[in-house]
């Protein structure tokens, strides 16, 4: 089983340097699924509210026999429960879910700026935290105005922001910012998906001079750029080479190459932050 080292985040709290996507793992093959994936060594299990699998999650859990203090699990607020008291519920019914007593890390699924609540929605994380119901607070899909704001409102710095981010969308700007910030990038779609750019030549180069697949080269990138990558797989080898991304390193120009496939147009879909909502 491979060794994941950690990253520190600046509540001091850890979480593994690269995790396991659930989404869109449900019903039964989505818990065999993210059973594999605990079994291959992921500590770090990403959740929310709206991929609708929390239970399957805590199920995973419960059925891996891997000690629960030593899996850091995730999971999100939806867009309709930035209001206060519903973000709280919010959390309160992901734990009855999950089957657990505190949640690892509650975060903001999206800002939703035109609803306008996510500073709201933020002050309630920051309460379940003091009420122990979470061990720490971050954000998902916030650009550096966001952060700014609920920083601003609350005295209190979101550990870890989970962007989009991906060879096509690196996303510099924004861990620039993260970095003067003393967040943590976390990275969501870490391949590209569809759009995964294995057969480019930084890529393809990387992997053929370091004999791994193009997949482990991207995330080895990923982790090099200081960034937690959260890979998704139901297939078991493909979790086991995805997690495989520790016993070699990139050169800085390989980082570099790759780096620079990013594109202005790079995103997946149309999901800017400032217009993209999600309830």
């Amino acid at each position: 089983m491979v060794t994941v080292p950690t990253r520190t985040l600046s509540d001091g709290t850890t979480l593994p340097a690269i995790g396991f996507g659930t989404y869109p793992l449900k019903g039964e093959d989505g818990i065999r699924a993210i059973e594999s994936a605990l079994r291959a060594g992921y500590r770090l299990l990403d959740t929310a509210v709206n991929y609708g699998n929390e239970g399957e999650v805590g199920e995973a859990i419960r059925r891996s026999g891997v000690p629960r203090e030593e899996i850091v699990v995730q999971t999100k607020v939806p867009g309709r429960d930035h209001a206060y008291d519903r973000a709280i519920a919010s959390v309160e019914a992901s734990l009855e879910r999950l089957g657990l007593e505190q949640v690892d890390v509650a975060l903001i699924h999206w800002p939703n700026p035109s609803v306008g609540l996510y500073v709201d929605a933020y002050r309630a994380l920051v309460e379940c935290r003091s009420r122990g119901l979470v061990r720490s607070v971050g954000v998902s899909n916030f650009t550096e105005r966001h952060l700014g704001e609920v920083i601003d409102a609350t005295g209190v710095t979101p550990v870890l922001n989970q962007v989009e981010l991906h060879p096509l969308f690196p996303q510099e700007q924004l861990r620039a910012a993260h970095e003067r910030l003393g967040i943590l990038t976390e990275a969501w779609s870490p391949l590209g998906k569809r759009n995964a750019p294995f057969a480019a030549d930084p890529v393809a180069a990387a992997a053929q001079a370091h004999g791994v697949t193009p997949a482990q080269a991207i995330l080895r990138w990923q982790v090099q750029l200081g960034v937690v990558p959260l890979p998704k797989s139901a297939d078991t080898e493909r979790q086991r080479t995805n997690l495989d991304v520790f016993g070699f390193e990139l050169g800085e120009e390989e980082v570099r190459a790759i780096s620079g496939l990013g594109r202005d147009d790079g995103r997946l879909f149309g999901g800017d932050p400032d217009t993209h909502e999600e309830m």
